[in-house]
C-alpha cells in the first residue's frame, strides 16, 4: 500500500484567489490590508516560514512588513512593539514569530497583541476563547490541519485522533479545534511513555514535534491519515518533516513536506489579515 498524498496547493489557492479579490477591493478603497511579523530570531526554519508569508502576501495584494528585532531583543522590547503595532490603525494583523529569544517566554508577550489583530492566535486571551468554543483566531497551523483534512473529507466526528506534541502553537489548539469536530483526542508529548504504543492507537495522526522524521512506520496503524507538520530544515537547504518518508507504505494518506500544510497555513492566515 502507498498512502495517498494530501497535499495543499490546491486548497491554498483557492483561499489566496479568496485573499486576492478581497484584497484588491480594499487597495481599489485607498486602504491595503496590511500584516506585520514581528521577529527576534536567526532559526532558519522560521526565517524561511516568514519569507514564504511575505512572499504570498505580496502575490494576493497585501502589504507585509517584517519588524526584525533581534536575538538580543528583550520582552519588553518585543512587548513594547507589539503593543504598538496593535494600536496603529494602518496594521490589521499583528504576527509573532518563534522561537523567541533565550528567558522570553511567549504567553509573557503575545498578550500585548490586541486579539482583533491577533491572525495567528497567539495571545492567550485568543487561546482562552478557542478552547471554550467562543469566535476567535485559531494559530494559522492548527487550523490549516482541520481545513486540509475537510479538503481531502476525512471523517473527524468519533475518530480517534493523537496529536504528538503540546505546543501552544500547534499542539494544543489542535485537539481543541479536533475536539470541536467530535473526534476522541490524545496529546503526546516528551513524557509519553511508549510513544508508539499510543499513537498506533491513532485514526488520524498529527505529527507537530520539530524533530525530523521522528515518525516510522512502528507509530503509524495500518490505513490511518497522517499529517506532518514538521518542517525542519535540511543539510542540502530543503525542508523535513516529522514523519519517515516510509510511513507513505502503512497509511492511508500522508501529507507531503513542502507542499502539505505549509500552504494551507500561509493561505490562512492572510485570509485572517482581510478578515
Amino acid at each position: 500500500m502507498t498512502a495517498r498524498r494530501l497535499a495543499g496547493t490546491d486548497l491554498a489557492a483557492r483561499i489566496r484567489a479568496e485573499v486576492a479579490e478581497r484584497a484588491a477591493a480594499r487597495r481599489d478603497a485607498g486602504r491595503p490590508a496590511r500584516l506585520v511579523i514581528v521577529t527576534a530570531t536567526d532559526d532558519e526554519a522560521s526565517a524561511w516560514y516568514v519569507r514564504s508569508i511575505a512572499s504570498a502576501a505580496g502575490k494576493a495584494g497585501l502589504d507585509c512588513d517584517v519588524a526584525d528585532l533581534g536575538t538580543a531583543a528583550t520582552a519588553d522590547d518585543i512587548s513594547a512593539r507589539l503593543a504598538g503595532l496593535s494600536a496603529d490603525p494602518a496594521v490589521d494583523g499583528v504576527m509573532l514569530q518563534t522561537p523567541l529569544p533565550p528567558g522570553v517566554v511567549l504567553a509573557d508577550v503575545s498578550g500585548a497583541i490586541e486579539p482583533a489583530k491577533d491572525v495567528d492566535g497567539a495571545n492567550p486571551v485568543s487561546l482562552g476563547r478557542l478552547a471554550v468554543g467562543l469566535p476567535a483566531y485559531a494559530p494559522a497551523t492548527a487550523a490549516a490541519v482541520v481545513a486540509l483534512l475537510d479538503e481531502y473529507a476525512v471523517g473527524l466526528a468519533g475518530a480517534r485522533a493523537v496529536v504528538v506534541g503540546r505546543s501552544a502553537v500547534v499542539g494544543k489548539p489542535l485537539a481543541h479545534l479536533l475536539l470541536d469536530r467530535d473526534a476522541t483526542v490524545t496529546v503526546c508529548h516528551s513524557r509519553t511513555r511508549d510513544l508508539a504504543e499510543v499513537t498506533s492507537t491513532a485514526d488520524v495522526l498529527v505529527a507537530a514535534v520539530g524533530r525530523t522524521h521522528l515518525v516510522t512506520p512502528e507509530h503509524v496503524r495500518d490505513g490511518a491519515v497522517v499529517v506532518d507538520v514538521g518542517t525542519n530544515p535540511t543539510a542540502d537547504g530543503g525542508l523535513a518533516g516529522d514523519v519517515d518518508p516510509a510511513v507513505a507504505e502503512v497509511a492511508a494518506a500522508l501529507t507531503p513536506v513542502p507542499g502539505g500544510v505549509g500552504p494551507v497555513t500561509t493561505a490562512l492566515l492572510l485570509k485572517n489579515v482581510v478578515d
